[in-house]
């Protein structure tokens, strides 16, 4: 369906690129099918070259799949480990009088595209080499592509020598050969470079809008201390009454239920990526992938990228004793820029291939149906809807009270308060996980900031700028929450300093911030983001005015002025945020976790403690991303999950009719210098 679309609009790029390189080049040829493509005489022939290497039955289940999925046969093959990429294309060029090129000896100098453009070369899945004074063309065949080289070549045999096959791995590691700092590059500064006031990376002068008012402020205090503390009074009363007004309106407005759409089948599905930022998760790898490979999607048509740093031995150690074949690829971020997630993700995204594209952690479970889920929401809205935000529910919640308020505070926030807002239209601050996206929209509006620590905020924020729309659907995610004090509070430092960032970049134009959002949305800016902050920063100072009037023997319902408004806000505060985490509970059906909601004035002076943290931490070393340790759960409240089930053994399984193994262990049958089948 959409990789067709996709796929040809790479193409069109690339020849476009070469064409700008190497004058006089003949046009190259669109290895993506169209919709109207005859049927082939036979139903397969991609795998016509390695039938002699399957057991009996093999090559007609593999070309029952791919029939009913829409990929080739070489594909499902490949998918279900019946044999690995290099040992199919290998055997498939000398059926075809074409030469592989491993590209491990490559030079440089042999590809003409610039280093920018190098890029787009993995991402459409071919590469242009001059070799000899002739411009050849290495293609890593995906979907039908394998079947519209045989057809082409068929046609027109002169055509072989034009073409060189590869794999998808061999293409990728040559661009990052090659490629790294230009990736980096672009990973670390395309945002900045584009829209630099969107960009909270250096130069840090951009932030002097915020730093002016507050100086002024400042002075304005010490001129006349009267008339402004009689002002901010005002200004605190009329936030805090707006945003408790807020938060109680989230509680009335239930998320609107739409019917669920007819469920898709697997030929009309698209390529979705997932992309898993990793770092020092060793021990969280194992359930992660066990996770992804549970999602109710065809393997063949998931495109997962586990993203790891170059200095972190133990993580890519972790994922190659697990020995993952398609659809699992692993990309290494080339050490360029800052060292945070969003970096990470935006190095991987130009490779990204599916037409929707979904955010995991390390920890997270996601429900099984939740791709469909996302796609039902896209297909049943406009274009304008660019992303959809599950929801994330705390799995390890009986480890102590730590992870019990965490329950109760993510139930408030994503079954309660984001649904409302969604429903108003309103912008949303998204969560750092289980975000689905049109892949096109992502990049349109420059993918994620490098330098925000909280990338989620501040990505929600720029696609309701654009003039996108953000929504919520009814699947879940499950995570692990620090059960510990001391990573829960450098989580919750770097969750405020990313939530200062934000607000400190998209205030760097108040008129125009307003003029994009509305007057609605920007209020909800206002209070979402500086809101959450300014409560945490000032809850102390509150806490301590008003205890200093109770000292004096002043009741709340007799004081005046600071005193009750500090008084008020405190009280109103608890309780708005206890009724948020009970209806949370309550939609979540888990009440009986509601009594660590007695806790709150704990809980919001750890807030402030990590929030003036967060403020020390933007001034001082405003891009450092203090790592949440995952993996070390006590408790889970998931009910037992079967194990995946394996689609792929079954269907081989039951063909070979001896235990799944679908290949011969023949080695004379192989070609020449053909490395084992996997």
């Amino acid at each position: 369906m959409a990789l067709g679309v996709q796929q040809r609009a790479a193409f069109d790029r690339l020849e476009a690129v070469v064409r700008n390189h190497v004058g006089g080049v003949a046009s190259l040829v669109p290895l993506a099918p169209d919709d109207d493509d005859q049927a082939a005489p036979s139903r397969c022939p991609e795998i016509d070259c390695v039938r002699a290497l399957l057991a009996d039955g093999a090559a007609a289940a593999a070309e029952d799949r791919a029939m009913s999925i829409g990929v080739g046969a070489d594909r499902v093959l490949v998918a279900s480990g019946t044999l690995n990429d290099e040992t199919y294309l290998r055997t498939l060029a000398a059926a075809l009088n074409v030469d592989f090129e491993a590209l491990a000896d490559t030079p440089r100098e042999v590809c003409p595209l610039a280093d920018d453009r190098l890029i787009e070369a993995a991402a459409a899945g071919m590469l242009p080499l001059t070799i000899d004074g002739e411009l050849k063309l290495v293609v890593a065949p995906r979907a039908m592509a394998a079947r519209r080289i045989i057809e082409l070549i068929a046609g027109n045999p002169g055509l072989a020598r034009r073409f060189r096959l590869t794999t998808a791995d061999n293409l990728r590691r040559f661009v990052f050969r090659h490629g790294a700092e230009a990736i980096g590059r672009r990973a670390a500064q395309a945002l900045h470079a584009a829209w630099p006031l969107l960009s909270a990376g250096p130069p840090r002068w951009r932030y002097s809008p915020a730093l002016v008012t507050g100086v002024v402020a400042f002075g304005a205090f010490l001129a006349a201390p009267g008339q402004v503390m009689v002002a901010f009074e005002i200004m605190l009363a009329i936030i805090f009454a707006a945003w408790m007004i807020l938060r109680i309106a989230g509680t009335l407005i239930d998320r609107p239920r739409r019917p669920a759409l007819a469920r898709l089948q697997d030929h009309e599905l698209p390529v979705y990526t997932i992309m898993v930022a990793l770092y020092r998760e060793a021990g969280a790898v194992e359930g992660l992938v066990a996770a992804l490979r549970r999602l109710d999607y065809p393997p063949e048509k998931l495109d997962i990228k586990l993203i790891v740093e170059p200095d972190d031995p133990h993580t890519k150690g972790a994922l190659a004793r697990l020995k993952l074949g398609p659809p699992f690829e692993l990309i290494v971020v080339p050490a360029f820029g800052p060292r945070t997630k969003p970096k990470a993700l935006n190095a991987a995204l130009p490779f990204a291939r599916g037409s929707f594209l979904v955010i995991y952690d390390a920890e997270d479970r996601p429900e099984a149906d939740q791709l469909r889920c996302a796609l039902d929401a896209f297909l049943s809205h406009g274009e304008d809807l660019a992303c959809v935000q599950a929801c994330l529910t705390i799995d390890n919640t009986g480890d102590n009270w730590l992870t019990a308020l965490f329950t109760a505070e993510y139930a408030g926030q994503f079954d309660v308060f984001l649904p409302a807002l969604a429903a108003l239209k309103m912008p949303l601050p998204l969560g750092g996980s289980s975000n689905h996206f049109r892949t096109a929209s992502l990049r349109a509006v420059g993918a994620w900031d490098p330098y925000n620590v909280t990338e989620d905020a501040d990505l929600g924020l720029r696609l309701a700028r654009f003039g996108y729309r953000s929504g919520v659907i009814e699947s879940t995610t499950y995570e692990e929450s620090p059960a510990r004090f001391p990573p829960w509070l450098r989580q919750r430092t770097r969750w405020f300093k990313g939530w200062m960032q934000t607000w400190l970049v998209h205030m760097r134009e108040p008129r125009r911030l307003l003029r994009e959002l509305g007057w609605p949305g920007f209020f909800t800016f206002q209070l979402m983001v500086g809101g959450n902050v300014l409560a945490a920063l000032v809850h102390p100072l509150f806490m301590l005015w008003f205890l200093s009037g109770l000292a004096r023997a002043e009741p709340l319902w007799k004081s005046h002025g600071m005193t009750a408004v500090f008084g008020f806000a405190i009280v109103v505060g608890y309780l708005t945020s206890a009724l948020l985490g009970a209806v949370g509970l309550f939609r979540r059906r888990l009440l009986a976790t509601s009594w660590v909601l007695l806790l709150i004035p704990l809980h919001w002076l750890l807030l402030a403690l990590a929030a003036w943290r967060a403020l020390y931490q933007l001034v001082r070393e405003p891009y450092r991303w203090e790592k949440t340790e995952h993996g070390l759960a006590r408790t889970s409240r998931m009910a037992p999950q079967a194990a995946a089930p394996d689609v792929m053994a079954e269907i081989f399984g039951r063909a070979s009719g001896d235990g799944g193994v679908a290949i011969r262990n023949t080695a004379a049958a192989l070609p020449p210098q053909l490395p084992a089948a996997a």
